[in-house]
């Protein structure tokens, strides 16, 4: 069975949540070292997770490593906007 392009050795990649912010419907996403972003929903009965209603919820779960979709898809975040610097 072939791995994802981003896995290493067959397993899916693991980031670190590394903060936290709201996005524009009101809903917490986890900021991962990678530079992507993954939803964390409290929405009961699909998705339970009360502690990140809470700032020490949220603070509780720094570190936890989630594994990243988006790097396994090698969808790397895109460079910077180029800056046009004068001499």
């Amino acid at each position: 069975m072939a791995s994802a392009p981003g896995a290493v050795d067959g397993h899916a990649v693991r980031q670190p949540i590394t903060g936290f912010h709201v996005d524009d419907v009101g809903d917490w996403v986890a900021e991962l070292a990678c530079g992507h972003g993954q939803h964390m929903r409290h929405d009961p009965p699909w998705q339970v997770r009360p502690w990140v209603l809470t700032a020490a919820g949220r603070a509780s779960f720094l570190g936890f490593v989630l594994e990243c979709v988006r790097c396994d898809r090698d969808d790397t975040p895109p460079p910077p906007p180029a800056r046009d610097v004068q001499p």
